[in-house]
């Protein structure tokens, strides 16, 4: 079994920057994949980031590309989701999952294991 702990949400104004952890623990995470999703309320979980085993492959949603960043230590058992320029439609709760696979999966049916979620909320 492995747990997922996201950290680092918070509010934040529009034009300012966050940094997301997630910390994988039960298992170690390096061989799969891992992905950012996330869901603001009234529309379906979206996958704005994810990342290789190997931390070579990235994937981001168009949305997000040039303000997000991910990355992933596996020795720490920990990948990073790194918020910059935030908007207010980035609001939404922000969720770490781990994939199937070694590559970059965007289907969440793809990942095997969720965090609980953490909330950013960007104001205008």
């Amino acid at each position: 079994q492995v747990q997922l702990v996201e950290s680092g949400g918070g509010l934040v104004q529009a034009g300012g920057s966050l940094r997301l952890s997630c910390a994988a623990s039960g298992r170690t995470v390096s061989s799969y994949a891992m992905g950012w999703f996330r869901q603001a309320p009234g529309k379906e979980r979206e996958l704005v980031a994810g990342i290789s085993a190997s931390g070579g492959g990235t994937y981001y949603a168009d949305s997000v590309k040039g303000r997000f960043t991910i990355s992933r230590d596996n020795a720490k058992n920990t990948v990073y989701l790194q918020l910059n320029r935030l908007k207010p439609e980035d609001t939404a709760a922000y969720y770490c999952a781990l994939a199937r696979y070694r590559t970059v999966v965007v289907a969440s049916r793809d990942y095997a294991y969720w965090g609980q979620g953490t909330q950013v909320t960007v104001s205008s």
